[in-house]
């Protein structure tokens, strides 16, 4: 199996659901396996390392120009309420749930925070609250068509592009400019 595929199988290993992907790697002349699974684990949104000044590192070879960065996450940014029955595996379970939506918009904020030090034009896209779709089980059909069907018809209409991650206040100067 090539790395593009073991990577692919990987970033659907979700720990506990599916098995890691163990990949063989070579270091300084000795043979390990790596463990991969999700991605998720460590970031749910990812653009570029904070620690790369796109800005500077342009400006430094000569390059001046316009950035854009759009962000689509796959997830509301709203909470969603649950009923918890008052058992150590239900209240483990949506605790693990709420900290997985609470990375998701911490990372929002980190993207939109590079983004705005770069002078990069950030623009996001997610689930909409509006977007009340039952769903039942992992892997529903019915669901993931209806949500198909939402993206396509706010697409269809010019997708209302967000300017900043939930809980920011636009610069007055980005606010001006709508």
């Amino acid at each position: 199996m090539d790395l593009f595929v073991k990577v692919m199988v990987a970033s659907a290993s979700i720990p506990g659901g599916f098995p890691p992907m163990m990949i063989d790697v070579e270091v300084d002349g000795k043979l390990y396996q790596e463990m991969h699974v999700d991605g998720g684990i460590v970031a749910q949104v990812f653009a570029y390392p904070a620690g790369i000044r796109i800005k500077d590192e342009a400006a430094s070879v000569g390059i001046n120009r316009e950035r854009k960065l759009y962000v689509i996450r796959n997830a509301r940014l709203d909470t969603d309420w649950a009923q918890v029955e008052r058992s150590t595996m239900s209240i483990a379970a949506r605790a693990v749930t709420s900290l997985i939506h609470s990375q998701g918009i911490g990372d929002l904020y980190r993207i939109y925070a590079t983004a705005q030090r770069d002078g990069v034009d950030f623009n996001l896209a997610f689930i909409p609250a509006s977007f009340k779709a039952p769903h039942k089980e992992e892997f529903d059909t019915d669901y993931m068509r209806a949500l198909y069907d939402t993206g396509y018809n706010m697409a269809l209409k010019g997708y209302p592009w967000v300017k900043a991650p939930p809980g920011f206040a636009l610069p007055a100067a980005a606010t001006a400019r709508k």
